[in-house]
């Protein structure tokens, strides 16, 4: 199997959110775009696709984050991989390809939250060398 990983485009869109559909997260192809758009122009975020015979079967999306209480980092927003693609080292290189890129930010931590019930989540974590620091709840307020 030949992974390559690469900059996602906007011709990713409809691939991106039908992944992000297998954990829950519904949208279209259109508001993927719409999204992408705003972030591979950003400097301060990087999107990646994994893709194998150009299939794209993963992403990831990681972000500059500059808070007052505490020194920059990069926080993984994001990683998807297809659940018939799972245990076969592709979220694995995603991560390793957002860490080259958090060493272009200089920052002294790569971060990543993830939902309590994604058991799998957090041990693939804990095996790639991302240690637990906390437990939180995140709260929500509906502006429209």
């Amino acid at each position: 199997m030949n992974i390559a990983l690469r900059e996602a485009t906007g011709n990713d869109s409809a691939s991106i959110a039908e992944l992000c559909g297998q954990l829950g997260y519904k949208t279209s192809g259109e508001k993927m775009q719409q999204r992408l758009s705003g972030l591979v122009n950003n400097s301060d975020h990087c999107v990646f696709v994994a893709t194998v015979d150009q299939t794209v079967v993963g992403w990831i999306h990681a972000f500059y984050s500059l808070t007052v209480e505490s020194d920059p980092l990069v926080e993984i927003a994001g990683l998807v991989i297809d659940k018939e693609q799972h245990r076969k080292g592709i979220g694995q290189l995603l991560v390793n390809k957002v860490t080259e890129w958090a060493h272009t930010k200089e920052v002294g931590k790569l971060r990543v939250r993830s939902q309590v019930i994604r058991k799998e989540a957090h041990l693939f974590y804990q095996r790639i060398g991302f240690t637990e620091v906390k437990e939180q709840k995140v709260f929500d307020l509906a502006l429209r």
